[in-house]
């Protein structure tokens, strides 16, 4: 029998009253306590992407510290229609430069996909299949959420 997957609530981000949003995320658990490796890259939660490891702050709910990068770059569509036929089009397409769909839900997908692959192809690949008509893809883990400057954390795993 198979092992029930673990999940941990993660801060996504706040309502217009200021109510936190919480987003329940996929891991394994890690060699340390409060330490989780992410199986898959979530849908709301900012900055991080399958394979992350993450220290959970004990003191605040949903709150992390994120450890170690895994390369994978997590890339959300939302759509205005149904998703399924947007994922039966895409999904074999990133599964051939060896991407993977981690999040399929009523309006919205979540692909993981590493950063060797380059940001060109992979924007390429999205601008391609998802028009504006049809709804809009965007990277979860490249920009900083509040700023909106691009996090950098790349550079040093292309560079070796």
């Amino acid at each position: 029998m198979a092992e029930p997957e673990l999940t941990i609530p993660l801060l996504a981000g706040h309502r217009p009253d200021g109510q936190p949003v919480f987003e329940n995320v996929a891991v394994l658990a890690g060699d340390q306590p409060n330490r989780f490796m992410l199986r898959r890259s979530p849908l709301f939660v900012p900055g991080v992407a399958q394979g992350d490891v993450i220290d959970l702050e004990a003191q605040q709910p949903g709150l992390f510290r994120l450890v170690e990068r895994s390369g994978q770059l997590a890339i959300r569509v939302i759509t205005r229609d149904r998703a399924e036929s947007l994922s039966q089009m895409l999904t074999p397409v990133v599964e051939r430069i060896d991407g993977r769909l981690d999040v399929e839900s009523e309006r919205a997908l979540v692909y993981s996909i590493h950063v060797a692959v380059g940001f060109r192809t992979i924007e390429r690949l999205f601008d391609a299949a998802v028009s504006n008509q049809v709804g809009r893809w965007s990277y979860g883990n490249v920009y900083h959420p509040e700023s909106g400057e691009p996090l950098g954390w790349w550079e040093s795993m292309l560079s070796t």
